[in-house]
């Protein structure tokens, strides 16, 4: 089995770190549970650690990355889980949702092999934070990839959405993480944590906009509302069902 973090996952865990106040609020929203799933679980990030998560992962190059320690990882797709129905009392999917072939189908499978909570953080494709008025292809994408929410409903059952809105210092490397830090876009290092900037390649002329403004101070003055913002909606949801 082959995988999109088998080519692009080098280095992933140095740049994409658990932030603990996104921790706390998708640990809020599972609730306690006897037996979790968290599919589509990479290195581990935001899974509890007390020993009653399975894992999945389609990718070899991102379980191998995961710390000593963490719950044990199959490697499997979301369209095909390998469990029986109701195995699990709870399930978690952190930013994956966009990356599976088909989405419809695996939330299906989600929803089969979990008896209770499901809860998924994703991304509004909607949603059009700052930073795509630079990179105007980074909108094309998140709408081509990213699942509507209408979506969630009609897989899974009734659902409630949550905004979760992004510290000024999120310490998780994600696509809009930097919106108040922005010449962390101009790093290629730090772009590299983002599976959108490698979809892109570099975007050259929107990151040189984006430099001659942050160097004019047009960005400033552009975004200066931004400056006192401790937290952000950049377009990112929290989905619970059940």
């Amino acid at each position: 089995m082959t995988a999109l973090y088998d080519q692009i996952g080098d280095g992933y865990a140095g740049l994409r770190r658990p932030d603990p106040r996104i921790a706390a609020r998708l640990a809020a929203a599972l609730g306690p549970a006897a037996s979790l799933l968290n599919i589509g679980a990479g290195t581990g990030n935001y899974e509890p650690q007390d020993g009653r998560v399975v894992a999945v992962e389609p990718s070899r190059e991102m379980i191998r990355q995961r710390p000593q320690g963490a719950a044990p990882a199959i490697q499997a797709v979301a369209a095909h889980l390998p469990f029986v129905d109701g195995a699990f009392e709870a399930a978690l999917a952190v930013l994956t949702v966009h990356h599976w072939p088909d989405p419809v189908a695996g939330l299906r499978e989600l929803r089969r092999v979990t008896r209770g909570r499901i809860v998924i953080l994703t991304f509004d494709p909607g949603a059009r934070p700052w930073l795509t008025d630079y990179l105007p292809e980074l909108a094309a994408l998140d709408e081509a990839q990213m699942p509507a929410l209408t979506d969630y409903a009609a897989a899974l059952g009734s659902v409630r959405l949550e905004p979760l809105e992004i510290p000024h210092d999120c310490v998780d490397g994600f696509l809009y993480a930097y919106w108040r830090r922005p010449e962390a876009y101009l790093d290629p290092r730090l772009r590299s944590g983002s599976s959108s900037f490698r979809a892109l390649g570099d975007p050259l002329a929107g990151l040189e906009r984006l430099r001659s403004d942050l160097e004019s101070g047009a960005w400033e003055r552009r975004f200066a509302g931004l400056k006192g913002l401790d937290t952000y909606d950049a377009g990112y949801r929290i989905v619970i069902a059940g």
